[in-house]
């Protein structure tokens, strides 16, 4: 990739964006889709109360409506192989994904055989059901309860093992509030020789109390510091707060700098 401009990056930036939606909440994109690009990617989150019959509807509707479904799967939610199977089966015969995200999860006792995405991604999941396109998630601002050099470590092995099985690859990150962070990552990522296009989580506009909540669950830097980069301050919780100036320091940073393959996930 050329050097390019800021007003490049921008544009590069919000050129094929995906967003994220739950089974339960589904009917917010039925009511926004005329303000939706057709085929616009559209994650489907995992949650601990959820049923698969309504993942499988969310990427039913979300195919309906011209969209892209891409399922989340987590890991340690998966009760067992025929759990697995069946939730798989759901959505393949429903919606007819084409690629699909898999992730660890939030429980830290696994609910059956699959301890993390790397088990999950073993198993066998990919050739069972005909998938060729997997996202894995990204940590730019590291995790409370996991070491940064086993997060790498990790990343590296799931991109080795989802191209060895002829898969290809796109990691979505956590949300941040730090850009210089994010592209600092992602350029850490390059020189790894990790090629495989990056999607940047950026939470959408919400009151400051609701974004640290999201914060602490995705193991996202919450500090005075971090956050004033973001536009905001922690003594004041009541105040609703853009990605602006998050989404400038993007593209400040990205311009004239090789970085591969960058989108954002709203």
């Amino acid at each position: 990739m050329t050097a390019f401009s800021q007003d490049d990056a921008a544009r590069a930036l919000f050129r094929d964006y995906s967003l994220e939606i739950t089974g339960k909440d589904i009917g917010h994109v039925g009511a926004s889709r005329a303000a939706i690009p057709a085929g616009t990617p559209i994650n489907i989150a995992f949650l601990g109360n959820e049923t698969h019959a309504q993942r499988i509807e969310a990427a039913s509707r979300i195919r309906e409506w011209g969209f892209e479904p891409v399922p989340i799967i987590s890991s340690r939610r998966l009760k067992s192989v025929e759990d697995r199977d069946d939730l798989l089966s759901g959505l393949v015969s429903s919606a007819r994904p084409v690629r699909f995200m898999i992730v660890g999860g939030d429980p830290s006792t696994p609910a059956g055989p699959y301890r993390d995405s790397l088990a999950l991604i073993a198993s066998g999941i990919l050739a069972d059901h005909g998938i060729t396109r997997v996202g894995i998630a990204g940590y730019p601002e590291g995790h409370p309860k996991i070491e940064q050099a086993r997060l790498w470590d990790a990343l590296q092995r799931k991109v080795q093992l989802l191209e060895d099985q002829g898969c290809s690859v796109e990691i979505t990150t956590q949300f941040g509030f730090d850009a210089g962070a994010v592209i600092d990552w992602i350029a850490q990522l390059r020189a790894r020789g990790i090629a495989a296009p990056v999607r940047i989580g950026v939470p959408g506009p919400a009151d400051v109390k609701r974004l640290l909540r999201f914060a602490a669950q995705f193991g996202v830097a919450s500090s005075a510091a971090v956050v004033g980069k973001y536009g905001f301050s922690l003594a004041n919780l009541v105040n609703r707060v853009g990605p602006d100036r998050f989404m400038l320091g993007l593209a400040q940073g990205m311009a004239g700098r090789e970085l591969g393959p960058v989108l954002l996930h709203l």
